[in-house]
């Protein structure tokens, strides 16, 4: 059963991968100085990169998706701010992709791709962290879930206030 809505359930995919990438990088940059062909070393971390770029895609076209309805309550500014670091996103995990894709060059070319995707994959956790900052705030700071809830228990009447919420609670 797909989950409804899906995006929030697809985020963390990405979020997971971008913290993964560096530390398997700087791993197989660890294997190839102890002797590892690079080939074989660099494989793992450009599977890393692929799944990230498709986690990353596959969040915004997820999140453009529910954008309509979320927007009703939210506003436009925050949800611009998230799906603009979104985006950002999603064309760094591209290029870091195509970076680490050129690592398994042999010689010069692929030492020095390899160098710059694991630097790349530190830097991408900071545009990381603003979706993930900015996706927060959309839910906790500007009620964005609240798209989703309903003020109707599953037989259609008022939820009731939980002990202490309703008259002379608090």
């Amino acid at each position: 059963m797909i989950p409804d809505p899906l995006h929030p359930a697809i985020v963390h995919f990405p979020i997971v991968l971008a913290v993964l990438l560096p530390l398997t990088a700087v791993g197989a940059l660890w294997a190839i100085r102890r002797g590892t062909a690079p080939r074989r070393a660099w494989t793992f971390p450009l599977a890393v990169a692929g799944a990230l770029a498709l986690s990353a895609f596959v969040a915004v076209k997820s999140g453009q998706a529910q954008q309509e309805r979320v927007e009703r309550v939210v506003g436009d500014r925050p949800l611009e701010s998230h799906e603009g670091a979104a985006e950002l996103f999603l064309v760094l995990s591209g290029v870091l992709l195509v970076i680490a894709g050129v690592g398994l060059a042999p010689g010069a070319a692929g030492r020095a791709a390899r160098i710059v995707a694991a630097l790349g994959a530190v830097g991408l956790l900071g545009a990381g962290y603003r979706v993930g900052a900015s996706g927060g705030d959309l839910v906790y700071r500007h009620g964005a879930a609240s798209a989703y809830t309903s003020q109707t228990g599953p037989a259609g009447s008022v939820a009731e206030p939980e002990s202490g919420e309703g008259e002379g609670g608090q």
